[in-house]
């Protein structure tokens, strides 16, 4: 009975993971939607809209945005692997297995963050060459 009560939870969290996901997601769409219908109205009345207006309202800042979170994560998660370096130098003066273990993840979490500030190096090109 245990056994299926841990699998029911475990199925509760990713479901619940699953429908925050669709949220934002459905969430993203709509205020897209909203913004693209604002500028059609406007477009269709025949008034003068600003070119800089009309960037804002379909996304070009939001390259921005996506550069600057990734750039914000990557330095998070880089500097999460350095803490797992250290923690594991500390486990290491009790079981030498256990720092091998978390070097590795530190090494890992140092890629995954390297990866995250190439990429947002990258949209920041593309940004400003747009």
């Amino acid at each position: 009975m245990g056994e299926v009560a841990t699998g029911l939870g475990v199925l509760g969290f990713w479901l619940f993971i699953a429908a925050i996901i669709v949220t934002a997601i459905w969430s993203d769409a709509k205020r897209k939607e909203s913004q693209q219908e604002t500028l059609r109205r406007v477009v269709e009345s025949g008034q003068n809209i600003d070119l800089e207006v009309i960037d804002r309202m379909i996304g070009k800042s939001d390259a921005a945005k996506q550069s600057r979170d990734l750039n914000v994560g990557g330095l998070i998660t880089f500097s999460t692997g350095v803490g797992m370096v250290a923690f594991g130098l500390f486990l290491g003066s009790f079981d030498d297995s256990a720092m091998i273990v978390m070097i590795g993840i530190a090494a890992l979490l140092g890629c995954i963050g390297g990866g995250m500030l190439l990429a947002s190096r990258l949209l920041g090109r593309q940004q400003t060459e747009i």
